[in-house]
């Protein structure tokens, strides 16, 4: 029988274990400052750090750093799991003057909810890499990160992971899930997956297709997909990152099946990207990718980018040098497609999704400051609230200003002092929200007490006091009520 990665994970979790081989370790052996140049891919500090540290070092410099290493120092630092059988199976090979390297990338993550391994295929983030193959699995980074950051974590029957990659969503999936499913287009990505996992020693059920299609007729409790959302042309150079569908045609494929197969109260949590066309506004592009009825759909825009930094961070991220005239053909015709498709500017965040029984509800919003908290708490708040506000009359109820509500009255030097120009209100967490309101919003809010008037009566005391027809007023106000607790500033009384 062949060595293979899969085969080999009993002997490698040992090793992994004997050394401590997590990140608690790491961040204690080197020490914060170490740490941190760790994570912005300086190497040589590290190097330095990790040469006191016998085996761990060594692991430190063969899976963190790249370095060809001595094959004693690999053979001492990977015992039980013997050096050749770590080349057999595509963990090691052999670089120059008989030493040894990583073939591929392992690193200890911390999930949420203790460490875990993952494995993938090396990025040029220390060792200079050629272009990346067609087949390449990218590992942990920024998008990644963000996605498993942003994914709400209520406990839940069952995940499906559509496009796994290396597998990290299913593996913080584990953390929350009673079951896991995944899926990849690319057989290198399940079985990088398979490893991981079986090195955790983690059940996930692994299918290899495109899309959907493995599970066709199933529905899950949570749907997550990092998908390949790069808006390019109709071609698959990478299949991390190329789906093949001409511009956003990946996120419009996930963001208007994924509710399919979603049981009912099921929720999604994803990552897009989205074309600003010119004349045409991005939130009614994706509202026409959205069914009529059955789903509440946020969708947080996180940024902007024009074509040309677009093209180019990718082409990078690709391992592409600019200078090359290959690279310059391909960027070319690139931003030609991008030109003649009228496309301005390129849009990426998360998209959550709800399946309900009651007509679509759309939030497609800007969230570019920054904020801390995770967003998927904050997620299945949103849709509770906007599943409230369409069981309810907002006049007929009582509402509370949220504790980590602020007032904020801006003035500026005017020619009789200081003049109030702007008031807003804050929310403290989450999002960090902020709406501006005017002094008769600021009085609504002042009056709102879980004891105190339903909104309708608070809306006829202060048309009285100010002249105001109630009836226009209530209009106003039931506007702004409804924005103030689709964003948690304003909550009703329950």
């Amino acid at each position: 029988m062949s060595t293979t990665l899969l085969s080999i994970t009993p002997a490698l979790r040992t090793a992994l274990l004997r050394n401590q081989f997590d990140t608690d370790t790491l961040l204690e052996l080197l020490g914060p400052e170490v740490h941190a140049a760790l994570g912005r891919s300086e190497p040589v500090p590290v190097r330095r750090a990790s040469r006191e540290h016998g085996d761990i070092g060594v692991l430190i410099r063969l899976f963190l750093l790249a370095d060809d290493c001595a094959r004693d120092d690999v053979a001492a630092a990977l015992a039980p799991l013997t050096v050749d059988d770590a080349i057999e199976a595509g963990l090691l090979e052999i670089s120059a003057d008989s030493a040894v390297r990583a073939a591929v990338d392992l690193r200890p993550i911390d999930v949420g909810a203790g460490d875990h391994w993952v494995i993938s295929d090396l990025d040029g983030g220390i060792r200079p890499k050629q272009s990346t193959t067609s087949d390449h699995v990218l590992g942990v980074g920024h998008a990644s990160l963000s996605l498993l950051q942003a994914t709400p974590t209520s406990r839940v029957g069952s995940v499906l992971d559509v496009g796994t990659g290396c597998g990290i969503q299913a593996l913080h999936a584990k953390t929350y899930a009673d079951s896991v499913t995944a899926t990849d287009i690319n057989q290198r990505a399940i079985d990088l997956t398979a490893t991981t996992m079986a090195l955790n020693g983690l059940d996930v059920e692994l299918h290899q297709g495109s899309w959907f299609e493995p599970i066709e007729g199933r529905t899950f409790d949570q749907v997550v997909a990092n998908p390949p959302f790069v808006v390019g042309e109709a071609r698959v150079h990478h299949t991390y990152r190329d789906s093949g569908l001409d511009l956003d045609g990946a996120s419009e494929l996930m963001i208007s099946r994924s509710v399919d197969y979603l049981n009912p109260g099921g929720t999604a949590a994803l990552l897009a990207s989205w074309v600003h066309i010119e004349g045409e506004d991005w939130r009614s592009r994706i509202a026409s990718w959205l069914p009529a009825h059955g789903v509440d759909a946020w969708v947080v825009q996180r940024d902007v980018a024009d074509p040309a930094l677009y093209v180019g961070t990718w082409l990078k991220d690709g391992g592409q040098d600019p200078r090359d005239p290959a690279t310059e053909e391909r960027a070319n015709a690139w931003l030609d497609h991008l030109e003649e498709s009228n496309v301005e500017g390129v849009g990426f965040g998360f998209v959550f999704l709800r399946r309900t029984d009651a007509p679509t509800d759309l939030m497609a919003e800007d969230l570019l400051h920054g904020f801390s908290d995770p967003l998927g708490p904050e997620a299945l708040a949103y849709f509770d609230r906007v599943a409230w506000l369409r069981d309810h009359d907002v006049l007929q109820e009582r509402f509370v200003v949220d504790p980590n509500t602020a007032l904020e009255r801006v003035y500026l030097p005017g020619e009789e002092g200081w003049q109030q120009v702007v008031t807003r209100i804050h929310r403290g967490n989450g999002p960090h929200w902020q709406h501006e309101i005017d002094d008769l919003g600021a009085a609504l809010l002042a009056g709102l007490r879980a004891d105190g008037l339903v909104a309708g009566e608070l809306v006829e005391l202060l048309a009285a006091a100010n002249g105001e027809d109630p009836d226009d007023l209530s209009a106003g106000v039931v506007a702004l009520l409804v924005s103030l607790v689709r964003h948690g500033l304003v909550l009703p009384v329950t």
